[in-house]
This record gives C-alpha cells, structure tokens and sequence, in this order.
C-alpha cells in the first residue's frame, strides 16, 4: 500500500448534505471505551514484463498486496489454466492478501520490522530461534469461469521458486485452487456496463421506453443489482441480474440525476454469464416524474439557484507538521500503534492495535476491526422494491467501489494518503490513488474543572485520529471512518450520503411504505445494516485466548432494607460461557453493554483489563421472520454475535 502526503487546500463550500436516519448495526457508531489502568514493497520487471518480486520480507506480513504482487498472483494463476479455452474465460473477481496466521505476524513484529517488539513472542528455555526469514506471502484470489459458470478460490504462493510456465516467467506457485459449488461471486463494473448495453439493445426494451416518450436510449440509465434468492429460479447455479431502470433528460449534462426520474413498470432478469435478457414484461405504464433541474447535485447557480454566500473560509494549519509517524503502513500516534490494512470487500481494514502504555510498554488491544457487510433491505412489498435487499459488501465490493479522495472536500488537514490496488475482471491491476484518508482532528473539550472557591480552571482538548476511506454503491455514498481518542477510546463511525433510490408514482398516488419527496416522487422506507468484526485481543500475545465477555445491566434494586429510599440501582455482571448464549440484543432501558476482558491481568485497583463496546442507535429488521432476504442475511436476527475462543 503505497502512501502520499498531502497539506489540504480549500474547497468551495456549499449546504450541508442531509443526514439519512438508518438504522445501524451495533457497530456501526459504536464506541469501544478504555476501562483499564492507564518498508514497502519492491519489485522488478523480468523480460517478459511480468513483475518478480524481491525479499519477501521487504513487505510486512500484513501489508496490502502490492500491484506487482497482484500481477504475479494473475498471471500464476492464469498460466495454471488447463486450456488456452479456461485461460481466456478466466475473470478475477478478487485477488487479496491471504492473512498470515498470528504468530507469523508477532514474529515479523518482534525481529524483522520496527519497532521491534520481542516480547509479543512467549520466552523459551534457551532463548528464542529466530529463522532466516518469513514466510512467503500468499494471495487469495477468487475466479469466475465464464465459459462454465464456476467459481474457484485459488491459494498462491508469491515465492522466489522460479516456475516455468505457458506464459513465460513468473515467481508464484500454486498452492491450491477448489471449485465452490451453487455460488456466486461479487459483481464487477464490467459486467454493470455489460448489462446496461445488453438491455439497451434488447427490442421490446427499446420500444417499452419509447411509450414512456423516450427516443434517445443513451439517457437510459441500467443499473443491475444482484437478483438475491427468493425461489429456485434464482438459485445461485445462474449468474442473474435484476436491473433498475431509470432516465436522465439530457444527454450533454453528465452531471444530472438520473436517479430522480426512475422508470416503473419493466420488468427485466439479465443472464450476466450470456449477456442475454431472459425475462421481460412491460407490466404497468407509470409516466415518469416531470424533470426538475434542482433535483441535479451540480453547484447551486447551475440548477437555477445560488450558493450559500457566508461561509468563511475555514483553514486548519500544523506548521510543525503532524503528531503521527508513519513506516509503510505501521501508524503510530499519541501512545497508540496500527497497520492499515485494504481488501477488496471490506474496504479499510485496522490491523494490530496495541496501546504503548509507559512502563507496562506496548498492550495489544484488538488483532482486526473492519466492517464485512453491509444489508440494505427495502420495506415496500410493491414491484421492484421488495427485490431490493443489498449486500453491498459482499455482493459489488466495498474496497472496489472506494473513491480516490479529494483534498481539502474528503480530509481536511495535514493528510497522510494510502493507496490501494485490485484487479480489474480481466486481470488487470488497477490503483486507486488517495484510497484511505489519515489525519488529526480537533475534538472539542476532552477534560475541564474550575474551583468554585479559587476561580481557577483547567481544561485540556481532544484530539482524534481518524482513518477513513469513501465507496459508492449505485446511487449511495458510504464514509467509513475509525476514530482514536487520547483517552484511549476507539470509535467507529458511518457516514450515509449520496443519492436515494426513488420510486416513480401515479398523479395524485400516495405510497403507505414511503416517503413523497417532490411530485410523482417517492422514497421507500429501507433500513441500512453495517456489520463490523471485531478480533479483540485485550492483552493478549498472539494466540493466547485469556479473553472473556460479560454482559452488563443495570438493575434497580428491589424494595427492602437494602433500598429503603427506592432510589437504588446497580451495575449486573453476566459471564457469556457459549456462543449460543453470546448472540445478544441492545437494550437501552438497562443501559446494555459488554467488556472484553482479559483474565489474567489487572489494573492498579486490582480489576480485570478490558475494553467496553457500547452500542449506538440500533434496531432489528422491520420483517416478518419468513422474509426472503433473511434466509441470505441471519446475522441480522440480534444486534450482536460473540466468537468465543476455547480456554487454553
């Protein structure tokens, strides 16, 4: 993962986007509270221009694959193909760093990349052996046959050992590739565009959209979602689109919302493997919603209005630069230290986060944090909303649709970029430049006290560390954002923008399961899910399992001699011993949380380490328990589910 810096310029500012009110998952605007005592890849062309890569341990075993990397996990795969036929049917839908197991990274950690951390390692009788060298790195890659509809994943090594191959030279191996039966891989923007061209030049579609007073097919708009499960005719043995259909009003404006003029009625299934429309059905005639060109998100004095005219200039300067320190993708700030990990699907990724903690030196406090899907189920049983049940993450890619981020608008500040690579379908590698934001904010107040006798106050600021990185998925915008606090607090935070996915009414129809936004115009009711992982390691050396979970309530004490002023209340411990007894639910009314806690260390008053997870706003799925898109999404049956590790 490469890293730019960057000092934030102005941007023009404008009015402030609406905040959408989704419900979230447990983790998404969580905050984890402290309860405790206080070198980059390089790589080499060879002479047929496939890179080769050097050293393995020049990257961290928990750095980003590298584009060359990437290129050498393509092309070993590729050359691994039976026929010149599977070669060239082969379409990578993700190639991603295959995660070492922990005590692979504690020994990267300890000997071979800075800071040098020995002690993550356990003592031995003799003293330690340290080899040579690392491991190899490994790259996953996940493959889809177009030719016979198979989805694979593949194992390759990215070694010194020199292969021979169809396609020349390269320096991985095949460590193991197995076809995943009745599956179906994340879509790629290929096949998006695919599709829009496959149903544009389908004849009843064209002459569908001309009753609707449309001629000019370029300002058709096909976006295509994944057709989900709802019966066996979806089932997963086809590649299945079911696109949305909408309509701009003017070819020479690219700028213009296309999504505020939804087109209602047409009914269409795309077989994505064929590039062939499978089902259509001109099934109701809605006119479409009368154009408005304040509806476009170009600047105000384009659409007819005007910018907002008193917003000063707002300008955050560091002439001494910034508080972090940054090695490759090794963060260290304020007594915290993390890798920035990039996957495809998740998006930004924290790895090894561990607090420096004065003579107690360096705490490991969570091993991964990362959000690993994303469920937007739509509450309108009317077509072709209640088809509308997105898994963004699994299903289109999270990382794959980030944004290269503009400075001064997405950051502002003293910015540290990351940037991130993927493979395109066919195998290409492809950069997202300014992928991952890094910078300090102010955070308002963190402590204050004045002396009502002496006058005297004492006040200290908040500073945060934000990492964060923006995606777009068809009409929303998602901010992803991982916040650490000096008081030793982690929070993470989603941020919902964009554009909403309309509806198109008859004149003078009112929608029961939506909200009317402008003449013919509605919005229906949808929920939006953001489900984090979260590998704690509180304490704990890799591998070591002295973690537990308790659940805490608050109870009011019962009427009696112990509350004779009925004014008592307390704090209730519940140790979770299984994982069926750790699927969990928020509860507001007593104050639910939870704490990860180790059980073989303490703090200065003789308590267990731990961290707290306290939930933000929450809710559960407005369905019935029979609903389609649960079968796909049972996660989302409790706010929260506990992996509990076995005793060691």
């Amino acid at each position: 993962m490469a890293v730019s810096e960057e000092k934030a310029q102005g941007c023009r500012s404008g009015a402030a986007a609406g905040k959408a009110a989704s419900p979230v998952k447990p983790n998404s605007g969580a905050v984890m509270e402290e309860i405790t005592d206080s070198p980059s890849t390089t790589a080499k062309a060879s002479s047929k221009g496939i890179p080769i890569m050097t050293r393995a341990q020049r990257s961290h075993p928990l750095d980003p694959l590298s584009a060359a990397e990437i290129a050498v996990a393509v092309a070993t795969g590729r050359a691994a193909g039976r026929t010149p036929e599977v070669r060239d049917s082969m379409r990578f839908v993700e190639v991603v760093l295959l995660e070492p197991e922990k005590n692979v990274v504690a020994l990267a950690d300890a000997y071979f990349f800075p800071p040098f951390q020995p002690s993550l390692l356990p003592r031995t009788k003799g003293g330690p052996v340290i080899p040579s060298r690392l491991p190899p790195r490994r790259a996953r890659l996940v493959v889809y046959n177009k030719q016979t509809n198979e989805t694979s994943i593949w194992v390759v090594e990215l070694s010194e050992v020199h292969a021979a191959t169809r396609g020349g030279h390269h320096r991985g191996k095949v460590i193991s590739s197995e076809v995943v039966p009745d599956v179906q891989p994340a879509m790629d923007a290929m096949e998006y565009a695919e599709c829009e061209a496959t149903v544009k030049d389908f004849p009843p579609f064209i002459e569908a959209i001309k009753k609707r007073g449309i001629d000019d097919m370029e300002l058709v708009m096909v976006d295509a979602w994944c057709a989900g499960y709802y019966s066996d005719a979806d089932a997963p043995n086809r590649r299945l689109g079911k696109p949305l259909i909408f309509c701009r009003t003017e070819s020479d404006s690219p700028m213009e919302n296309g999504y505020a003029r939804p087109v209602e009625g047409i009914h269409v299934i795309v077989d994505m493997q064929n590039n062939v429309v499978i089902e259509f059905e001109d099934r109701k005639f809605v006119p479409l919603p009368p154009p408005d060109h304040l509806r476009n998100y170009t600047p105000g004095e384009t659409r007819g209005g005007v910018d907002r005219s008193d917003v000063k200039p707002l300008i955050i300067s560091q002439p001494e630069g910034p508080s972090f320190r940054i090695t490759g993708s090794f963060v260290e700030w304020q007594k915290w230290n993390f890798r920035v990990g990039f996957t495809p699907k998740e998006g930004l990724v924290i790895h090894s986060v561990a607090y420096v903690d004065g003579n107690r030196g360096r705490r490991p406090i969570a091993h991964r944090l990362s959000f690993v899907e994303m469920v937007v189920p739509y509450g309108d049983p009317n077509e072709p909303h209640y088809r509308k049940n997105a898994f963004d993450a699994g299903e289109d890619g999270l990382g794959k649709n980030a944004h290269s981020l503009k400075k001064g608008c997405d950051c502002l500040g003293y910015i540290k970029y990351f940037d991130a690579h993927f493979t395109n379908f066919t195998g290409g590698v492809e950069t997202i430049e300014n992928c991952v934001c890094l910078h300090e904010e102010d955070h308002g107040i963190l402590w204050k006290h004045q002396d009502w006798r002496t006058g005297l106050a004492e006040v200290r600021r908040s500073r945060r560390l934000t990492v964060s990185f923006i995606c777009t998925i068809a009409n929303y915008e998602y901010g992803f954002y991982w916040h650490f606090y000096q008081d030793g607090k982690i929070e993470s935070e989603v941020k919902l923008t964009g554009i909403l996915s309309l509806g198109a009414l008859m004149p003078g129809e009112q929608r029961k399961y939506g909200t009317t936004i402008a003449p013919s115009l509605y919005a229906p009711v949808h929920q939006h899910f953001f489900v984090a992982r979260m590998d704690m390691a509180v304490d704990c050396k890799p591998n070591e399992a002295y973690n537990q979970v308790v659940e805490v309530n608050v109870k009011v004490e019962s009427s009696g001699p112990n509350n004779m002023h009925n004014n008592a209340f307390y704090a209730e411990e519940e140790l979770l011993q299984s994982e069926l007894q750790a699927m969990r639910d928020c509860d507001p009314s007593s104050a639910r949380h939870w704490i990860v806690r180790n059980t073989r260390t303490v703090n200065r008053t003789g308590q267990p380490t731990g961290y707290k997870l306290i939930p933000g706003s929450n809710c559960l799925p407005f369905c019935l328990p029979e609903a389609k898109f649960l079968r796909r999404a049972g996660f989302l049956k409790h706010n929260l589910f506990f992996f509990l590790k076995p005793k060691a």
